[in-house]
């Protein structure tokens, strides 16, 4: 009653903030982000430097890397069908995170959520510039969907990936530019665009990976093998990517 009777504003117990600074965040996600960012403060400044490069450009640069793994493992691995399903998948896998992040543009205007240092003092900042809606997490966003469709195509590197992907959430929130919430949502919307439009989009692209696997250099892209018969195990030679099946053409077994 003091307080109110002074003009005083009541403080957050967790955070010594006014309660109406902390309208945009949660308790809990507010406290989450205090205790994360915190790290930050602790930490040498060349650390910071280095996780703030790491969060903003880093992760997704080894997300590639860790795609063109899984690409160069999967080219040549099983039957043609096998070859061309999985790199589809590849393929749809940065398509899905822009078609995530265009999704997200009415839903960050519908929430209108400011950058939790614009509403919280004393946050810790890695980068400067980011002036734009907080809610979802584009960075977030993107790399889980790239990690699910890596997922999708090659399970062991799929985990690494994600892996690389909470790795970016755990760091936009370290780097004082997004609520755990933010982080949250946007591992849904990567991993929800990524799945359910994943049958439209295998579809949609497997008839045209198919038929540049089936083209001149198309052996470039997709490459499927088979061990040549009569000598030399350790050698393999190309199997040809089959046509589209035509009415009444029965159906090759590329398995031998």
């Amino acid at each position: 009653m003091a307080g109110l009777a002074s003009g005083i504003p009541l403080a957050e117990p967790r955070t010594g903030l006014p309660l109406a600074e902390a309208s945009s965040g949660s308790g809990a996600d507010l406290n989450l982000l205090y205790d994360i960012n915190g790290l930050s403060k602790a930490a040498p400044p060349w650390v910071d430097r280095v996780m703030g490069f790491v969060g903003e450009y880093g992760i997704m640069l080894g997300l590639v890397v860790v795609g063109l793994w899984a690409w160069w493992s999967v080219r040549g691995r099983g039957t043609a069908e096998d070859s061309v399903a999985a790199v589809t998948a590849l393929v749809w896998a940065p398509l899905a995170a822009a078609a995530a992040v265009v999704v997200n543009i009415p839903i960050r205007g519908f929430v209108e959520r400011p950058r939790p240092f614009v509403d919280h003092k004393g946050l810790e900042v890695l980068v400067s510039g980011k002036t734009d809606y907080s809610f979802v997490s584009d960075h977030s966003t993107m790399a889980m969907a790239i990690a699910v469709g890596i997922f999708l195509a090659h399970r062991r590197l799929g985990f690494a990936a994600l892996g690389l992907a909470l790795t970016e959430g755990f760091l936009r929130v370290y780097m004082g530019v997004h609520y755990p919430t933010d982080v949250i949502g946007g591992f849904a919307l990567g991993t929800a665009v990524t799945l359910l439009l994943a049958p439209l989009a295998m579809a949609l692209l497997t008839p045209v990976v198919s038929a540049i696997a089936g083209s001149k250099h198309g052996g470039v892209l997709v490459r499927s093998k088979r061990p040549r018969s009569g000598g030399d195990g350790d050698r393999a030679e190309p199997l040809g990517i089959p046509e589209p099946r035509t009415e009444g053409g029965g159906e090759k077994d590329l398995a031998a």
